[in-house]
């Protein structure tokens, strides 16, 4: 059984979108990755659609959305897909599974999220959803209340890293300056991101409003075909392996410090591939909030427990370093439309591998690492992505 290929995308702009509902931007978007792929409606074997929803919209039943934006896809098998912030890869492993199995040879994956028409107060109820909420739905702060606490328990055992936590958002938002997709397009620096002030104030526990990522709207899509139609289309990115890992869901249950789905889930993908950190170009990975990209250097193996300072200290993670991470500017600039990360992620790393990303671009990018995550840590998935044509 052979992985499908990644032969084409679409990715709106992330922000506060004109287009008022996720039918108008998944419509927009696939529009589109049809054009990048060279490929019409009818070429379409099956729809594969991401979205978080849970109180976001009205509208549900939202992988039959697709058709209502091009009426071609009328008859299209189409499903809707959720598991958190991994929403978009879950719909990315389902439709590489319906064409591993010989179901169809080419599928649509389609994330989409539109966020900013829901109030603030709101928008921190509806993403709580994403954590265990027998024990964790009256967090103050909602999911940045979350992660504040997962901060404070790093600080607590590990000292204080607020510098080093303003290092990796200045350096995502500097990176991000070069996106024309991103949301926030601005060079705050590492000074602004450290300092406490009314424009820079603290959300939850040590967690400023530069270390978490944004409120967005968006939508990102992924054309995948098997390996006998890619090689005859334009552009082919081939999965050197794939890999999903849960983790208990209840914080309670587990030290979530050790990230150990994401860890787990790394080292799968690096034995599958049969390559390892060192084989890397680059990595798009899953920065809701700034703590969480430190404790993924540390999951995918750049340092051991609590010296996840130390990686962007070292420049390890800056665009000319060692490893780059989050050239597109991750989460914390791009932003972070729920449905459409997984999906975004991708998109962004196959940029890099065709040599599309423009002021993005890491020099002689060949083997790229994606890792997106669903709650805090609780369903893990590692892409290792090369381009084959």
């Amino acid at each position: 059984m052979q992985d499908p290929q990644i032969v084409g995308w679409g990715h709106t702009p992330f922000g506060k979108s004109e287009h008022p509902d996720t039918e108008s931007l998944m419509a927009a978007a696939v529009a589109e990755a049809l054009e990048h792929a060279g490929i019409t409606p009818e070429d379409v074997d099956g729809i594969f659609t991401g979205v978080f929803n849970n109180g976001f919209s009205q509208q549900d039943f939202q992988g039959a959305l697709v058709a209502m934006g091009d009426e071609r896809f009328a008859h299209t098998p189409a499903t809707r897909y959720e598991n958190a912030c991994a929403t978009g890869s879950a719909a990315l492993h389902g439709a590489m599974d319906f064409i591993a199995a010989g179901r169809g040879r080419i599928a649509l994956v389609v994330g989409a999220e539109k966020m900013s028409a829901t109030p603030t107060a709101e928008v921190g109820d509806i993403l709580l959803g994403a954590s265990y909420c027998k024990e964790e739905a009256d967090i103050s702060g909602g999911f940045a209340g979350l992660f504040g606490k997962i901060a404070g328990s790093y600080f607590q055992r590990y000292g204080d890293k607020s510098e080093e936590l303003a290092m990796i958002a200045a350096k995502n938002h500097s990176n991000g300056m070069a996106n024309p997709l991103a949301h926030m397009r601005k060079d705050f620096g590492t000074a602004f991101c450290n300092t406490v002030s009314e424009k820079n104030p603290i959300v939850a526990g040590p967690l400023r409003r530069t270390d978490c990522s944004l409120v967005s709207d968006g939508a990102a899509v992924l054309v995948l075909a098997d390996a006998e139609t890619a090689a005859e289309m334009t552009r082919a990115i081939a999965f050197r392996a794939r890999s999903h890992v849960n983790e208990i869901m209840a914080l309670s249950r587990r030290d979530v410090l050790e990230f150990a789905g994401a860890r787990r889930a790394w080292a799968q993908a690096f034995e599958r591939s049969g390559l390892g950190l060192d084989d890397l170009s680059l990595v798009e990975t899953h920065d809701c909030f700034t703590i969480a990209e430190m404790l993924e250097y540390e999951a995918m193996g750049l340092a051991e427990r609590g010296e996840g300072g130390r990686v962007i200290r070292d420049g390890i993670t800056a665009k000319d370093g060692k490893l780059p991470v989050n050239a597109s500017g991750g989460l914390k600039s791009k932003g972070h439309p729920i449905g459409a990360t997984g999906v975004s992620l991708h998109v962004m790393a196959a940029m890099q591998l065709t040599g599309d990303a423009g002021d993005m671009q890491i020099p002689g990018a060949e083997i790229a690492g994606v890792f997106n995550m669903g709650g805090a840590a609780v369903t893990n998935y590692v892409s290792i992505l090369e381009r084959v044509k």
